[in-house]
């Protein structure tokens, strides 16, 4: 029963990342997607409330750091910002689902720790 309950937490910790590339489709997906899962299952585990923490730090950053960007857009430079911004948070998501499925410790770049 540990196991399953184990395997369950690594999921669920895993999906706390993962549904944070639902911002590439639904406008503030990358905050909505784990904010519902951390809610829903935080009490549940340790694990998970720590993945979904560390999902939503990032993600309210990055969206922060989007905002700031698209001002930047008016001199050009925020266009290579957004990009750079962009394929950022593709790989460093994968990354976090992969270490978080194999319960490793993972703390994304650059996050303002606004959830403690």
């Amino acid at each position: 029963m540990a196991k399953r309950d184990e395997g369950q937490e690594k999921t669920w910790g895993m999906l706390c990342h993962l549904a944070a590339l639902s911002g590439f489709v639904i406008p503030f997906g990358n905050i909505i997607g784990p904010l519902i899962i951390w809610l829903v299952k935080k009490e549940e585990s340790e694990y998970v409330d720590k993945q979904g923490k560390e999902s939503l730090n990032f993600q309210i950053s990055v969206t922060l750091y989007a905002i700031v960007a698209g001002i930047l857009v008016l001199v050009v430079v925020g266009i290579i910002l957004l990009i750079v911004l962009g394929i950022a948070v593709l790989v460093l998501v994968i990354v976090a689902a992969i270490k978080a499925s194999n319960r490793e410790e993972f703390s994304y770049p650059l996050t303002i720790r606004i959830i403690q």
